[in-house]
């Protein structure tokens, strides 16, 4: 069972605490990661591409010219693929990109990329985080207290957390409930609050 430090917002030590072992002690497994990622941004394409097709485009309805005698190439259109501002064959169609990933190889994923984490030593643990007004330097001082250059932060929903960081390209705030592979993965380290590791053990813990 991994044991890390508690700190409070200003890097001093207050305790420590055992995180779950499933959660941030499972085995990674490589090919989970892959699958969740893709399945995340696969979700997310908007997927509104679309090409005209033959029946789509305007005008070629007329015969270009006469079936025989002309010696070249008998055409039944303009519109034809072959022509110039023709239909596109097979072109890319309004569709959804989403496929079915499995809950509990959802789940799996989601337990190894906390473990990477907790394996690198790139996870830091708060006994809780909390600002008075929404300020974006109060995040960037927390940053620059421990060190990092990037952070995913979890913990419980606060507004003035949420607002002081928005303006943050390299921090994600997220709830313990929103949680997830992608955001974990991009983000080099990962800053939980007590209760939010908690919640993750409860969630994920089985």
């Amino acid at each position: 069972m991994p044991t890390v430090d508690v700190y409070n917002q200003n890097r001093e030590k207050v305790g420590s605490v055992d995180l779950n072992d499933t959660v941030f002690g499972a085995e990674v497994k490589e090919h989970l990661l892959y699958a969740a990622v893709r399945y995340q941004r696969a979700a997310a394409r908007q997927g509104t591409h679309k090409a005209k097709e033959r029946a789509e485009v305007r005008g070629g309805g007329k015969k270009p010219w006469r079936q025989k005698g002309t010696g070249r190439a008998r055409q039944g259109s303009t519109r034809s693929p072959q022509w110039r501002g023709g239909g596109v064959v097979f072109g890319p169609r309004v569709r959804s990109h989403a496929f079915k990933l499995n809950k509990k190889v959802r789940r799996a994923a989601l337990c190894s990329a906390l473990s990477r984490r907790c394996e690198e030593a790139k996870v830091v643990v708060l006994d809780d985080v909390s600002f008075d007004a929404p300020k974006t330097r109060q995040v960037v001082d927390l940053m620059s207290r421990f060190e990092l250059s990037d952070m995913l932060l979890v913990a419980n929903a606060d507004d003035n957390l949420a607002k002081s960081a928005r303006n943050l390209s390299s921090v994600t705030v997220l709830p313990p409930e929103g949680v997830n592979v992608y955001d974990v993965l991009r983000r080099s380290t990962l800053v939980v609050t007590k209760d939010a590791a908690d919640a993750l053990g409860a969630r994920l813990g089985g």
